[in-house]
């Protein structure tokens, strides 16, 4: 839905452009998914349907076409493998670097503020949602550090520009 609603708007430079506050086209609350008799936002799936399952990496798979997202699954999620997929988006979220970075020696953790957005999903306190996503981390030493209880945290900037695979083709061709 999300990359229905960007086509919609294309060119554009982020989702951000067409998330109007008081009035005009929102993105998130205007686009609408029909399923069985209902209609539904992507806002109401996001917020009333998938985080309300309770499964915290569901972050790593759902996606506003923005840079700072995961990436989007080439496949669709199915029930028999979801488990499995959700497990390989959130290691390939925390494998990149602008999106997780540590330093062992000064117990420091730069995470994605996705994390910060929805602290809640993760766990009731820093300590638990650096526990829920160590299992997640790309190494040993940053799978400690998060479970270790000492870590310091802080929020990456988030890159809100649009994940544009043809741009970013073109501007490497281009080199």
């Amino acid at each position: 839905m999300t990359l229905k609603g960007i086509l919609r708007e294309y060119p554009t430079d982020s989702i951000r452009n067409h998330t109007a506050k008081l009035w005009g086209y929102n993105i998130w609350d205007d686009l609408y998914l029909a399923v069985g008799d209902g209609k539904y936002s992507l806002n109401q799936m996001e917020h009333e349907i998938l985080r309300k399952a309770g499964e915290p990496r569901i972050h790593f798979a759902i996606v506003c076409a923005s840079i700072g997202c995961p990436r989007l699954l080439a496949r669709a999620y199915t029930p028999e493998q979801l488990d499995a997929q959700l497990a390989i988006n959130t290691q390939q979220f925390f494998s990149d670097p602008s999106k997780f970075r540590y330093d062992a020696a000064s117990s420091q953790i730069w995470i994605s503020p996705i994390l910060s957005w929805f602290a809640g999903d993760f766990g009731s306190n820093l300590a638990a949602q650096m526990a829920t996503i160590a299992p997640y981390l790309p190494d040993e030493a940053a799978q400690q550090l998060a479970r270790s209880g000492s870590a310091r945290v802080a929020y990456l900037e988030y890159d809100w520009g649009l994940n544009d695979r043809a741009k970013a083709r073109r501007s490497a061709q281009r080199q």
